[in-house]
């Protein structure tokens, strides 16, 4: 690797870790951790598109995990109702916790902002 490719490599401009993803909300869920944070958990179930259909054309969907911190936040996505067309942006995050069968992790999506997606006309 050159010295002008390195350097850029560990440029900060170069890093990314942002999410934007449009679908429908599903499953939310509040927790209290041992913490006392709350934290809401809910999927974003986008759908692929029509080049990526299943052999008989049937609509193939990704299920995406997502966690909001941020309490205001929270408040606002607990009024909104399950299949509504969401709009959310953030960054991928691995949690990690221990489970009864030893230790755990998934990749989530960390929400920062969201709103309800309005389609255009």
């Amino acid at each position: 690797m050159s010295t002008s490719t390195k350097a850029t490599a560990q440029g900060a401009s170069t890093i990314v870790n942002e999410v934007h993803l449009i679908g429908r909300l599903s499953g939310r869920e509040t927790r209290v951790l041992p913490s006392g944070a709350e934290l809401l958990s809910f999927r974003v179930i986008v759908d692929r598109p029509a080049r990526d259909r299943g052999p008989s054309g049937s609509v193939r969907v990704d299920t995406l995990d997502c966690c909001v911190w941020q309490s205001r936040l929270a408040r606002r996505i607990e009024t909104w109702d399950d299949g509504e067309l969401v709009e959310v942006n953030g960054v991928l995050r691995r949690r990690f916790w221990h489970s009864g069968s030893g230790p755990a992790s998934r990749v989530e999506v960390e929400v920062r902002s969201a709103r309800r997606h309005t389609s255009s006309p």
